[in-house]
């Protein structure tokens, strides 16, 4: 049975992850068996047991524990750690602490052209990417791309989405697993004619239990999601603004066009 741990604990953030995304204390012993099978180590294995009594009393995990928990939550390792109190990003204060006892030349920089960011190149049965939506909000992404691909979008001025692997509302304009910018700035649909499919502006729209982008039309207190003419969906209609809000308008996409092999 399992118990409850400590309200603002180590423990309780991780049972909160746990449960956000569905997993029972089973799911995530299986899903770490297949991790160390992966990686031919036994020290990536986390037993039901062991996960109850983390989340209900004050241990850390190992490294490799802690990797497990990373990849199973998709969370970044450094939000594991600061859960038991060590924040990365004190990390330059405290090497500032000692100083060099000779000189030396300081390690390179990784460079921006070999960063990657985590995005959804295709399916797997144990993924659910099938829906639209805000990155913000997306837990299970995976794969990589180079970042220099997409170090021009600001996440500072812009919200980011991902287009769900079954969401071929805007297909070929717009891929299924293709991250967009949106400009939170830009709300109004103008009723204007356009000249070109590329000019008519693409958004991005939130719905009660989904996320869409496409074209839309204001018509009669409703919207019209409007689909791209060869992706065969059909255009949707929904009471504007009761059930629809749009996000802001697609201002840049990163988009793969066929899946690399090698």
């Amino acid at each position: 049975m399992e118990q409850t741990p400590v309200s603002g604990s180590a423990g309780a953030k991780l049972k909160e992850l746990r449960l956000r995304l569905r997993l029972t204390l089973r799911d995530v012993e299986a899903r770490s068996r297949k991790l160390a099978a992966e990686k031919q180590s036994p020290d990536y294995v986390i037993s039901r047991g062991w996960l109850n009594n983390i989340e209900n009393k004050s241990f850390t995990p190992s490294i490799y524990k802690i990797y497990a928990l990373e990849t199973i939550y998709q969370t970044p390792w450094t939000n594991i750690v600061s859960f038991f109190g060590l924040h990365v990003s004190d990390l330059g204060r405290d090497q500032a602490l000692f100083g060099l006892p000779t000189t030396q030349l300081l390690p390179q920089a990784s460079g921006d052209d070999g960063e990657t960011i985590v995005v959804p190149l295709r399916s797997r049965p144990d993924l659910r990417l099938d829906k639209t939506n805000l990155l913000s909000r997306l837990v299970e992404i995976w794969g990589e791309i180079p970042f220099r691909l997409i170090q021009h979008l600001d996440p500072r001025k812009s919200v980011y989405g991902v287009i769900g692997l079954t969401d071929f509302t805007m297909w070929p304009l717009i891929r299924p697993g293709s991250i967009v910018q949106i400009d939170g700035s830009q709300r109004k649909v103008l009723p204007v004619k356009w000249e070109n499919e590329h000019e008519r502006p693409i958004f991005f729209i939130e719905l009660r239990e989904e996320y869409i982008c496409s074209w839309c039309e204001i018509r009669e207190g409703h919207l019209l999601a409007v689909p791209y003419p060869n992706s065969r969906c059909e255009i949707r209609r929904f009471p504007y603004p009761r059930e629809a809000d749009i996000v802001g308008r697609v201002t840049g996409v990163a988009m793969r066009l066929a899946e690399s092999h090698g």
